[in-house]
């Protein structure tokens, strides 16, 4: 079993106060770093970690700081992405509660190393209580002198302000995220130019998910290397994964990167409950394509998960069994995406919007032969132009439903007394 990093903290109590916290050492990583470390090392230390962007897209984190350009007289501000909202995954929260303080000395770090002085925490407006906690460790720490000017008397000014969204799930998307922390509508933005070079008020920005920041203090302490060595090639460390649906154990699970996603849900999840047979697995977030039980050995780090046609995403897993009607568990995906659409793309816009009403036909004993390939092809409609990732969000589980598990639409369609050809079975007919 690989060293925990951030989980050992949550069977500590009071584990999100200050006091505790500098029990097991806080915040003497940054001390360090103010110190003993130029900005530049920290992000020579944070790129050879191997740590990715564990919000969902996967792209190296120190890269990314690199991205800030230097000669630039504007402010530079770190953003932190608390917004979680894709299904599936609560992973962050569970580091908010518990590892407040190791949070917050990950956004000093982080700040000092882009040259940013003021940092933001935008968090999903349900989280009421991780904000409330966020706001008052904050507090604590601006009375320490840990925060605000001159933080622990080294010369280096830092404020934190912790932004409450209001329930889109579009703000998850980092620039619609830059547009409410501004006052804005939440819609995403053309790109480029990217946030590291015009992001929030118009100034170079970086955004990084709470896990990614949160792991940031240990890569330093403990040395890019070692930390490298957890996790698999050209991705370092631990990861959180969220696992939920039809398993004993459902829970949140600190694991090197690259465990197998069959050890994942049957050694710590406790297998699929009530002794049923696996049917299906989502293993990134209700956004990525659909696995078969069939699938279940590869290992869960960004590259393995590609591979195989789906996404690591937000490590957010959801197991389903035998029971599970995939037409009926793919209209409550689309439904979502429907619902959560911005609206400022057309194809995402309609195209979820058809999407659900043809589901929700099928579900209804209403389909017709051809609303699966007409699906299928919505999907295919959608994937690539919008502006942000949410249409492919709703297409891709569209795409990988219907091409794993089409006896289950075709069931539906049976039901209602209609013949179920495929387009390709319908041509070889014709010709």
């Amino acid at each position: 079993m690989a060293e925990k990093i951030i989980s050992k903290f949550y069977d500590i109590e009071n584990s999100h106060t200050i006091d505790v916290y500098m029990q097991h050492g806080g915040y003497a990583t940054i001390q360090h770093v103010l110190k003993k470390m130029k900005p530049e090392k920290v992000i020579e230390e944070v790129i050879a970690s191997n740590l990715r962007g564990l919000g969902g897209a996967g792209f190296p984190a120190g890269r990314k700081w690199s991205f800030i350009p230097k000669d630039n007289p504007k402010p530079k501000y770190l953003v932190v992405n608390a917004d979680e909202s894709e299904p599936g995954t609560f992973k962050d929260r569970y580091i908010m509660d518990n590892y407040t303080h190791g949070l917050l000395e990950g956004i000093m770090i982080a700040s000092f190393a882009i040259n940013a002085h003021k940092a933001f925490i935008y968090i999903r407006g349900e989280y009421v209580r991780q904000a409330e906690n966020l706001v008052e460790q904050i507090s604590v720490a601006y009375d320490r002198g840990y925060l605000g000017k001159n933080i622990f008397g080294l010369g280096y000014d830092l404020d934190v302000v912790v932004h409450r969204g209001a329930g889109a799930y579009i703000c998850g998307e980092e620039t619609a995220l830059l547009e409410s922390i501004e006052g804005k509508r939440g819609e995403p933005r053309m790109k480029p130019p990217f946030p590291a070079i015009e992001g929030v008020f118009g100034c170079p920005t970086i955004v990084n998910n709470v896990e990614t920041i949160a792991y940031v203090p240990t890569v330093i302490s403990k040395g890019a290397k070692w930390f490298a060595e957890l996790g698999s090639e050209r991705n370092g460390g631990l990861r959180h994964y969220s696992v939920s649906g039809h398993v004993n154990k459902p829970g949140v699970y600190e694991l090197p990167m690259g465990t197998p996603l069959r050890e994942i849900i049957f050694e710590h999840a406790g297998g699929v409950r009530h002794e049923k047979r696996l049917k299906a697995v989502i293993p990134g977030g209700s956004s990525a394509p659909v696995l078969t039980a069939e699938e279940i050995d590869v290992p869960m780090d960004f590259d393995s998960v590609a591979a195989i046609g789906s996404m690591l995403g937000s490590a957010g897993i959801i197991v389903m069994d035998e029971d599970t009607d995939m037409a009926e568990a793919l209209y409550v995906v689309t439904r979502f995406y429907h619902h959560e659409s911005c609206g400022q793309c057309t194809p995402c816009r309609e195209g979820t919007g058809w999407a659900e009403k043809t589901l929700r036909r099928i579900l209804a004993g209403d389909g017709r032969p051809e609303d699966i390939d007409n699906l299928y092809r919505m999907a295919g409609n959608i994937m690539g132009n919008t502006i942000c990732a949410l249409g492919d969000a709703a297409a891709m589980p569209i795409k990988s439903y219907i091409e794993k598990f089409r006896g289950d639409f075709e069931a539906h369609v049976r039901r209602n007394g209609k013949v179920v050809v495929s387009e390709p079975e319908a041509l070889a007919i014709v010709n």
